[in-house]
């Protein structure tokens, strides 16, 4: 996902690796793309090693320069496959984590539990806000114009979220029936 992140930022324009940062940090790239904004770095030495981009131009800032990097046509090429990789792979994510404990909470004593799954809402509703403020930060960039495959995307991510809302409010509800000894 790095690399391919790294390549549409360079196949827009010429950047440099903070510029490549800033602009993934903007887009909150961490949250949605699973990108850890440090390891650009590494990301840009490895495609330039295998030749998929080069340096557009270096600048001297006080004691350090400053690389500016240009894709190649062969990391053109190389976007594609990335592109029609990231578009046939299967992704689908579980949470996993939640699923484990929702189903083996009885071994919690049952506020223990409750006070869990509350945090899960207040976790889940924090995320929701976040990618609400993306949301809008998005649409005021492009003035009310988000194009309509990354609405796409947004809506699929408030809907993920919802979903997992429903499920831990049904969960809590279990929990709050009078029948609250059950494993799921």
């Amino acid at each position: 996902m790095t690399r391919l992140l790294v390549l549409c930022m360079l196949d827009i324009k010429p950047m440099s690796g903070y510029d490549i940062q800033q602009a993934l940090r903007m887009t909150d790239a961490e949250r949605w793309g699973g990108v850890l904004i440090g390891s650009i770095y590494h990301a840009l030495k490895k495609l330039e090693k295998d030749g998929y981009i080069m340096i557009d131009r270096v600048e001297q800032t006080g004691h350090r320069q400053k690389f500016t990097y240009r894709i190649t046509e062969k990391g053109k090429e190389h976007l594609q496959e990335l592109i029609r990789d990231a578009l046939t792979n299967p992704s689908i994510s579980y949470p996993s984590s939640l699923y484990a404990g929702i189903s083996f909470f009885d071994k919690l004593p049952v506020e223990e539990a409750r006070q869990a799954l509350e945090q899960q809402q207040i976790h889940l509703e924090k995320e929701y806000t976040s990618v609400q403020m993306g949301w809008e930060e998005k649409r005021e960039a492009t003035e009310g114009a988000i194009p309509p495959m990354v609405q796409l995307v947004f809506d699929h991510m408030f809907a993920t979220i919802r979903q997992q809302q429903d499920f831990v409010e049904k969960a809590l509800a279990y929990l709050q029936s009078d029948d609250s000894s059950f494993s799921l």
